[in-house]
């Protein structure tokens, strides 16, 4: 295998070469100034089973021209098989027509990625797992939240009550729970079938002098983890973070879920930011070592 560090995922693509000592190859990139993306392999793939590491998260339209770019020119230059580990895979959550005229986004990706040449997609915490039926080509969605539990234990959090924001990430929070030794639970959410605007209670749970993390897949406006820790810090919990895999972090959402009460953010690598204080690399690296070894 060779690993190829897309211009959106330089430093996680360098940190999954070193860990499996697959050897890496360089990539020349720029934008013209009218916008255009341009990418050149700077080594030689022929033969060989290759791996692009290239998020999708904004600019979400470059990125994916750049990924389709990189996965065409690997198979211009003879690689066997390209592989593309796409942590966030952007327009995920655009899988279904809701009004007439719309189109499947995800659909259009998929077709698109098939076109290029790809042979098979790893992704990691995509929304909804069953989005990966569109894809023409194996996929496989890896979890992190294991990753970011550990982090809260390494930082003195044992036992921790992982909590969802709702029941439908609940396998998120006993993913995390089987990390922190503790309890997990969510919050109910009830949504007013005139306005669309939802609400969240958690009379049910048992947090009080808890330290208490809230996790989910991705935080982006940050509005339901805002909601959920006012909950929390009324029911008494000592403490309160947050988690998330990708930490989309849309305008002042950061600043909101601070003032909120939750202490700290955070997220993977997944999307490049302050924010993001667990790698992904050993997680990716495990499979590609497994996928080499097979």
């Amino acid at each position: 295998m060779k690993v190829i560090a897309g211009p959106a995922s330089t430093e996680l693509g360098e940190k999954v070469a070193q860990l499996t000592g697959f050897q890496k190859v360089n990539v020349a990139s720029r934008v013209f100034p009218d916008g255009e993306s341009y990418v050149r392999l700077e080594g030689e793939v022929r033969n060989e089973h290759v791996v692009i590491v290239q998020t999708t998260c904004a600019p979400q339209d470059s990125r994916l021209m750049q990924l389709a770019f990189l996965v065409n020119a690997a198979k211009r230059h003879g690689a066997r098989k390209v592989t593309a580990v796409v942590p966030y895979l952007a327009y995920a959550r655009q899988d279904k027509i809701f009004l007439s005229g719309e189109t499947v986004s995800i659909e259009v990706v998929a077709s698109m990625l098939h076109a290029a040449g790809l042979d098979q997609l790893i992704t990691i915490n995509v929304h909804a797992e069953s989005v990966l039926n569109k894809f023409p080509f194996p996929t496989k969605n890896l979890s992190a939240i294991p990753y970011l539990a550990q982090y809260f234990v390494q930082m003195g959090h044992r036992k921790a009550f992982a909590l969802a924001p709702d029941k439908g990430a609940m396998y998120i929070a006993d993913q995390a729970k089987m990390v922190f030794g503790g309890e997990s639970g969510y919050l109910e959410k009830q949504r007013d079938r005139y306005t669309g605007q939802t609400t969240q209670t958690g009379g049910h749970l048992n947090v009080k002098n808890q330290t208490v993390v809230i996790l989910d897949d991705i935080i982006s406006t940050g509005g339901t983890i805002v909601g959920a820790a006012k909950i929390l810090r009324e029911q008494g919990a000592s403490h309160v973070y947050t988690a998330c895999v990708h930490g989309l972090l849309i305008g002042d959402a950061e600043k909101r879920i601070l003032d909120a009460g939750v202490e700290e953010i955070v997220a993977t690598d997944s999307i490049p930011s302050k924010a993001s204080k667990v790698t992904l690399a050993p997680l990716i690296s495990k499979e590609l070592q497994a996928q080499a070894s097979g």
